[in-house]
């Protein structure tokens, strides 16, 4: 048997070594392009195939946006459950989450309005109930305005809640451009989840908020919930037009307050006005 002397078999195994770590490289390299990009996976995994279950409501298959937040199994039954002691009543939301959409079978035999700035999601859906009417609107305030506009509303008197009728208001947080039907009925529950508010230049959810506090006030009894109250924005203008003394009830990331009509008050709050700290 022939022998190698160890200085000569050092190379042999060097070159080995290299050899098969080559193979391995390009066998990992094949098998990579015959994978899906990260890209799209991460993409296939944000769609969702939503169930159409809800009266009058036919849904498609659609991307959600990556910063929609859905609705917590604990949230959409706390919603629900409201819903459900209401009905058949009057329900408007800002928002349109795919949760949602079930609501209108729920208010079976009442009115239920969605109110939505994605004109994508508006076309995926198609309402044909007569109960139930989604409308694309358009804000165009962006979050980062958010203490600019409250010190304004604290300012003037056109944002006080004893203001004439919400379309003609010359408040900045009042939207007045809303569908008719929108400001012509009393509503029994307001729901607050959009627009998404999630950035400093995305629309920010002070003006629905305001809104939501004027309407509210109109009525009788008006059950206001607003999503999403871990936020800044959120809790400070529920605070502000909504009130701690209304907050009956909170899941989640929801809290939902009782508003009762206030025609001739001049203030949203009887307590004293929360401190905010810019």
């Amino acid at each position: 048997m022939m022998k190698f002397p160890g200085k000569k078999l050092l190379p042999l195994l060097v070159f080995i070594l290299a050899c098969l770590s080559i193979l391995r490289l390009v066998k990992i390299a094949i098998n990579t392009s015959h994978s899906s990009s990260p890209a799209a996976a991460f993409s296939s995994s944000v769609e969702q195939k939503v169930p159409s279950n809800a009266a009058g409501v036919h849904i498609g298959s659609y991307k959600t946006s990556l910063n929609a937040t859905l609705l917590a199994p604990k949230e959409f039954m706390f919603l629900s459950n409201l819903i459900r002691r209401k009905a058949p009543c009057n329900l408007l939301i800002f928002g349109l989450q795919p949760q949602y959409l079930n609501l209108s079978s729920i208010n079976a035999g009442g009115i239920t309005i969605f109110l939505e700035d994605d004109p994508y999601k508006i076309s995926e859906i198609n309402a044909d109930s007569n109960g139930t009417h989604i409308y694309e609107v358009e804000y165009k305030v962006p979050a980062k305005k958010a203490y600019e506009l409250l010190k304004h509303a604290r300012e003037s008197p056109a944002c006080v809640p004893a203001t004439s009728l919400l379309q003609q208001s010359t408040c900045k947080l009042a939207l007045r451009s809303l569908p008719k039907q929108v400001y012509q009925l009393k509503w029994d529950v307001v729901v607050v989840d959009g627009p998404i508010g999630d950035a400093p230049e995305a629309p920010g959810r002070m003006s629905t908020i305001y809104t939501a506090s004027m309407l509210a006030r109109a009525g009788t009894m008006t059950h206001v919930l607003v999503h999403d109250v871990h936020r800044t924005i959120e809790k400070w203008f529920s605070w502000e037009f909504l009130c701690e003394e209304n907050l009956v009830s909170s899941k989640g990331k929801f809290w939902n307050f009782s508003i009762s009509n206030h025609s001739n008050s001049t203030r949203f709050c009887s307590s004293d006005t929360v401190r905010i700290v810019n």
